[in-house]
């Protein structure tokens, strides 16, 4: 009787995770462009439902058990939904670097609940993204809601399409001119690859982690300088 109980519960819950990020989904999709920019006055107007999905996050745990594409999709959109929020909580801006609070930028306030657990973006990003589930397509998952930032992406992250995702957003990012200028000889990337750079060098150099996504084979001795970062809002 014990066992069908846990098992019981284990399928409530599960049902209830993918209700939830069904309702996250839909905004994405009702709110967000292909390419990435944001309604944020429409998406002010729906800040009820985004609500919904993050009272689920304040009362989810992941668990060891889940599948490391689970985690990593719970935890990417965790992320995005409370950057979401952040904005629309500060809206109309110009800019995420314009929020503040008691002398703090975005990422170090602490205000994403999870699981009971409050966390600072920088937690989620650096402490349990980048350390406990490394992967260095986290860059293009997690969006810091800028214009130099990779697309956000408008549909929301499960275990199922994570990994999928994840490569079509990096090899979109590389090879989208706005945010990467590529020749073979030359490359003037994102500021991105210079700031975690360790991540995307773990298994050669950042030439050769581009070349698995770029559509021009690019020289393993081509010319390096990175881009100045727009941190204006993605805004539509």
């Amino acid at each position: 009787m014990k066992n069908i109980f846990i098992v019981l519960i284990a399928i409530l819950t599960f049902s209830q995770g993918n209700a939830q990020t069904s309702i996250y989904n839909d905004l994405l999709q009702k709110h967000v462009t292909k390419d990435g920019f944001v309604d944020y006055k429409s998406f002010k107007a729906d800040e009820a439902k985004l609500d919904t999905y993050i009272d689920y996050l304040e009362k989810t745990s992941p668990a060891d058990s889940w599948s490391k594409n689970k985690q990593k999709a719970f935890w990417i959109n965790a992320y995005n939904a409370y950057t979401i929020k952040l904005i629309l909580e500060n809206y109309p801006l110009k800019s995420i670097m314009d929020i503040k609070k008691d002398g703090k930028t975005a990422w170090k306030i602490p205000f994403a609940k999870v699981g009971g657990k409050t966390y600072t973006l920088d937690h989620i990003e650096h402490e349990i993204l980048r350390k406990n589930l490394f992967d260095p397509r986290i860059h293009v998952g997690v969006n810091c809601a800028s214009i130099s930032c990779p697309k956000l992406g408008n549909e929301a992250f499960t275990e199922e399409n994570v990994h999928a995702n994840l490569e079509e957003l990096m090899k979109t990012f590389i090879n989208d001119s706005s945010r990467n200028k590529i020749s073979k000889d030359k490359v003037q990337i994102s500021s991105i690859f210079d700031w975690f750079q360790e991540d995307f060098t773990k298994n050669g150099s950042v030439i050769d982690y581009l070349n698995k996504y770029s559509t021009t084979e690019i020289n393993s001795d081509a010319k390096i300088s990175y881009l100045k970062y727009d941190w204006s809002l993605n805004s539509k």
